[in-house]
C-alpha cells in the first residue's frame, strides 16, 4: 500500500523522536493514502511554518504488518474518535497517552479542527461538539 506524507522538507529516513506532541493521534509520524491530502498538508506546513517547499514523500507500507502491531482504527467521526482525538491533543507529555503503534482514521481538517479548539476553550458543549461533526 502506498502512503503519502506532506511536509516542508523531503523525509529521506522516518524518525519517531522528531513527532510532536498533542497532534490528533499522539506523538508520531504521520502517513495519509491520499496523495491531494498530503499535497494540502505540506502547503499548510509551509505556510505556517514560513520555511522549506511544499514536498509529498511516498512510502511502501506492508499491510501484513498490521497483523503484528497494535492497531486502533477509527471508520469516521465519531463520539470515541472525538474522545481520542482529545485526549492526545490535551496531552503535554512527551509519551503518547494510548498503547497503539498505529492509529488508523480521519484527521481534523480545518473545519473540524476549529470547531475542536471552540470545544477545548469551553465555547461549546460535548453533545454539540458532536452535532457539528455530523454536518461536516
Amino acid at each position: 500500500m502506498k502512503l503519502y506524507h506532506g511536509s516542508n522538507v523531503e523525509i529521506e529516513q522516518i524518525d519517531l523522536n522528531r513527532g510532536r506532541r498533542g497532534k490528533d493521534f499522539g506523538r508520531g509520524f504521520y502517513v495519509n493514502p491520499e496523495y491531494l491530502q498530503a499535497v494540502e498538508f505540506c502547503s499548510n506546513v509551509v505556510r505556517r511554518e514560513s520555511c522549506g517547499v511544499p514536498t509529498v514523500t511516498a512510502f511502501e507500507f506492508d499491510e501484513t504488518a498490521l497483523e503484528v502491531l497494535k492497531v486502533k482504527h477509527f471508520e469516521g467521526y465519531s463520539k470515541e474518535w472525538a474522545e481520542f482525538i482529545l485526549m492526545n491533543r490535551n496531552n503535554t507529555s512527551e509519551d503518547n497517552v494510548h498503547p497503539y503503534d498505529i492509529v488508523i482514521g480521519p484527521i481534523a481538517n480545518d473545519s473540524v479542527g476549529t470547531q475542536i479548539r471552540r470545544l477545548m476553550r469551553g465555547f461549546m458543549t460535548f453533545d454539540a461538539f458532536l452535532e457539528e461533526l455530523k454536518r461536516l
